[in-house]
């Protein structure tokens, strides 16, 4: 191991995440990366602000998702999730944002207008103050 492998393992450094979305045959079709700084994905989490930027396989960005920082605590629904979706040109085409419901994990997909496209619910009392919240019942969405 060189001396700059180890160090990185010593600190605990942690890169800017990279992911690979694929379609239901499991082929890669887009590439995520993340843009963050150190210090924020170490002090906030999972909870950090970002900056997403989806690329085609031919490196193309195809479109970028910003998150503020926020939390998903029912006990804080003064600042609950919402994420911008834009173009590569940086125009606005899209929202994500959470509505507050003290048992209910619930999202609305809105145009870049702001109208309401999809609402999805999640399942039933997840007030939780970290960590994941999985969707089975794909009968959550609501059109």
């Amino acid at each position: 191991m060189s001396s700059s492998s180890m160090i990185l393992v010593i600190i605990s450094y942690e890169t800017n995440n990279r992911y690979e979305i694929k379609n239901s045959h499991g082929q890669r079709i887009y590439f995520a990366t993340e843009d963050t700084a150190l210090c924020t994905r170490l002090c906030y989490g999972s909870y950090r602000p970002f900056t997403m930027r989806i690329h085609d396989l031919k490196g193309q960005e195809v479109i970028t998702l910003k998150r503020p920082l926020r939390c998903s605590s029912c006990c804080f629904p003064c600042c609950l999730q919402e994420i911008e979706i834009y173009a590569p040109s940086g125009i606005p085409i899209g929202y994500v944002t959470q509505t507050w419901h003290p048992c209910l994990p619930k999202f609305i997909l809105q145009n870049e207008n702001k109208k309401d496209i999809l609402r999805i619910i999640g399942p039933y009392f997840v007030c939780n103050f970290c960590g994941n919240i999985e969707y089975k019942d794909p009968g959550s969405l609501v059109m």
